[in-house]
């Protein structure tokens, strides 16, 4: 089988690389080269730029595809230039969408794939919805060979899952109180990219899903202060968690706010059956507390990665000040 991966050296396409590697098939990664990520060890690299299409379509040259994965089409107009790119080019493209753009807040649980498509608090999800219809479109009226796939929060030993990352950690560890969104409570679910990769190559090639929609998760739900409590003991310390309203937060700081108000003050738990019927061996096994210790073991293994933003580290203090304003005497967050 032969695949293009346009990008393929991010936190989710990285170890779809090296699955996909493992398991014999012929990848070609179209790249600019620029990554911090090495290219996959046995990937042909296709230097090109996928904003430029008519660069891709020289240095693509007659090649075509048993699947195609876009891992960085964001917007309708980049979904636009990959519809011309690869009509023709292709038994399969891979359009990676998003979970967020579910319904929110949900109206049931669990989100299955038939869940509507509708954010109003997020553009980046609203754009994702967009590209699916698009693509949607364009497999009903011509054909064209689309699957989806809609990750959730997926990470890798890089990512922590806090917006501002290292800061959270480096607050924690200095004894000071971070923020947690809302009253802390509300479900979540961590997805290890390995395991994320087993469910999604084994949609590569497979002309059943073809047409067909999935999301891929982990089957573990944690609530938002479990998930500070189990980074904070991977990094040696109890966390204090001072709980702040989402719309505070947004009213601080905008894109903080549109990614809590669009998905994460939402408790949102995935029906992953679909996937488990396409693909059989899909059985996620990295639970986050053996995550968190991967993701701390490499941040403590080069203190250059502990990167504190002075924004993030007073926009914490910012929010606790206007909480503890907000609270009568004698009360705190």
């Amino acid at each position: 089988m032969k695949v293009l991966f346009i990008g393929g050296t991010g936190i989710i396409s990285t170890a779809c690389s090296k699955l996909v590697l493992k398991r014999g098939v012929e990848l070609y990664l179209l790249n600019r080269g620029q990554s911090k990520r090495p290219l996959a060890q046995g990937a042909t690299l296709i230097p090109a730029d996928i904003r430029q299409p008519e660069s891709v379509s020289s240095a693509l040259g007659e090649l075509k595809f048993d699947a195609v994965v876009n891992w960085v089409t964001y917007t309708p107009e980049q979904a636009r230039l990959d519809l011309e790119l690869f009509h023709g080019r292709t038994r399969q493209y891979v359009f990676i969408s998003s979970a967020s753009a579910y319904l929110k807040p949900p109206s049931f649980q669990p989100v299955t794939e038939s869940t509507p498509l509708h954010n109003p608090y997020w553009k980046y999800s609203r754009d994702k919805a967009a590209c699916e219809e698009l693509f949607a479109e364009a497999y009903r009226a011509e054909g064209f060979p689309i699957t989806i796939v809609r990750p959730s929060h997926t990470y890798d030993h890089t990512l922590l899952p806090f917006h501002g990352g290292y800061t959270t950690v480096a607050r924690m560890r200095a004894g000071k109180p971070v923020v947690v969104h809302g009253d802390g409570t509300s479900l979540w679910t961590m997805t290890h990219s390995t395991d994320f990769a087993v469910g999604f190559v084994g949609l590569l090639g497979n002309p059943h899903a073809v047409g067909e929609r999935f999301h891929i998760t982990s089957d573990e739900w944690l609530s938002w202060n479990q998930i500070h409590e189990i980074v904070g003991r991977a990094a040696g310390v109890e966390p204090r968690l001072v709980h702040v309203p989402s719309e505070l937060i947004a009213a601080y700081d905008p894109m903080w706010g549109a990614s809590l108000l669009g998905d994460k003050s939402h408790s949102v738990i995935f029906d992953n059956s679909k996937i488990r019927r396409f693909v059989p061996e899909f059985h996620p096994t990295i639970p986050f507390w053996q995550g968190a210790r991967e993701i701390m073991d490499w941040y403590d293994a080069d203190p250059s990665r502990q990167v504190v933003e002075p924004f993030m580290d007073q926009l914490h203090d910012r929010l606790i000040e206007a909480m503890k304003a907000a609270l009568p005497a004698g009360q705190s967050g």
